[in-house]
């Protein structure tokens, strides 16, 4: 039993670098590093994996997110740039170039609205509509495999923990703008 531990342990990079850390500077105290650690490790294979399927459609993640946020709108699947910048993956400064690639694509179309026509939506094309609804549903059973190890209880534990987390980390980004 001993001899596994020691190769989980080998294998946890994470604790490896901790442990040194505490040979190192035992007077750190190093518990971030535990969390911050293997959420960012996470993050890289979670990345890479839910990548490679949008990768395989020719699109970034950042056309994904695009076609993502289209779609959430609903019938007629359309939102203007400042809607889509609004959406919440997606950041303003990237939204054109984003959504001129999809346009070329086929997966998108713009279009003017009626009643302002300095208004401009961008919308699903059927093409893109199909696309997306296919990409979205292998994304969920991607994530859902990546989450095979943790039960339904667990899962609703770390989700409502990350959530936390994230209000922490904005807490801090906050004080720390203050500060400074």
């Amino acid at each position: 039993m001993a001899k596994r531990t020691a190769s989980a342990t080998r294998q946890d990079a994470v604790a490896s670098i901790v442990e040194d850390w505490r040979r190192e500077r035992p007077d750190l105290d190093t518990a971030p590093l535990e969390v911050f650690g293997r959420l960012h490790r996470a993050f890289l294979r979670y990345s890479a994996a839910i990548s490679r399927p949008v990768e395989r459609k020719g699109l970034s993640m950042a056309g994904f997110d695009v076609l993502t946020a289209l779609r959430r709108a609903g019938a007629p699947f359309r939102r203007t740039a400042g809607e889509l910048a609004d959406s919440g993956l997606i950041s303003s400064a990237g939204v054109t170039l984003r959504i001129d690639r999809l346009e070329k694509d086929g997966l998108i179309l713009r279009e003017r609205d009626p009643q302002d026509r300095r208004v401009v939506h961008s919308r699903l094309t059927d093409e893109g509509l199909s696309t997306i609804d296919e990409l979205f549903s292998e994304h969920l059973e991607n994530e859902r495999r990546m989450l095979a190890g943790l039960t339904p209880a667990e899962c609703r534990q770390l989700a409502r923990l990350l959530e936390k987390l994230e209000r922490s980390v904005l807490a801090a980004e906050d004080g720390a703008g203050e500060a400074g």
